[in-house]
């Protein structure tokens, strides 16, 4: 069995986690300190970063090279396109996601007002946090745009840009950082998203100290 080494709140491994459990890849969920920079985990990634997963007699770091890698040798289903045009969208957005989304919006917020207290950094950082909540509403708007024109972020069917858009929001809504009323089809995206089995170990994940609103496991909102 595959093992994954994460931290539950943190996108890119919930990332990883959705592409696993989509593919239907049975996986061991192992949780990381990895700020403590154990010995044993900096032999399996030097970077000290999560995700690193063990698949396959093979150790892996990098989430997006992950999650390529499982589309490789696990096709279906699928969650990249079959043109290089598609396929260069689904990177896009999931670059737009794991860099320009994270560094604006996900440590702004979720690493101020969680990351800091686990890690024992101190206190929230007030001006991190108001600059996250306000740049989120730019980004809401775009996936708006986006889903005004398209079935799923990047085109007419489910990709990785999804999931990557999903695990980052996930996070954020786990501390109710996100207003879903601002967008009724970025809501209905995110319902439809949050309902396929996929997600349903996500859903139960549990943060000591950081109770998750009663909407955020409801399907329905």
């Amino acid at each position: 069995m595959a093992k994954l080494y994460h931290v539950p709140l943190s996108p890119f491994c919930r990332k990883v986690r959705l592409s696993l459990a989509e593919k239907k890849i049975e996986c061991e969920l192992v949780e990381e300190r990895y700020w403590e920079k154990d010995a044993d985990f900096l032999r399996r990634n030097p970077a000290a970063k999560v995700p690193v997963l063990k698949i396959d007699n093979k150790i892996m770091a990098e989430s997006s090279a992950i999650c390529e890698y499982l589309e490789e040798i696990h096709p279906e289903p699928p969650l990249m396109p079959r043109s290089a045009e598609n396929r260069y969208e689904v990177r896009r957005l999931v670059g737009w996601f794991d860099d320009k989304f994270h560094n604006e919006v996900t440590s702004k917020l979720l690493y101020e007002r969680v990351n800091k207290k686990v890690m024992g950094k101190g206190y929230p950082d007030s001006q991190n946090v108001k600059a996250g909540a306000k740049a989120i509403k730019y980004h809401l708007d775009y996936m708006a745009w986006l889903l005004d024109h398209r079935r799923w972020l990047a085109g007419d069917s489910m990709t990785l840009a999804d999931f990557a858009a999903a695990a980052h929001l996930s996070s954020l809504d786990y501390i109710s950082d996100v207003d879903w009323n601002r967008s009724a089809t970025v809501k209905d995206w995110y319902a439809k998203i949050k309902s396929r089995p996929a997600f349903r170990s996500i859903l139960v994940d549990q943060v000591p100290g950081f109770p998750p609103p009663p909407h955020y496991a409801d399907l329905d909102f």
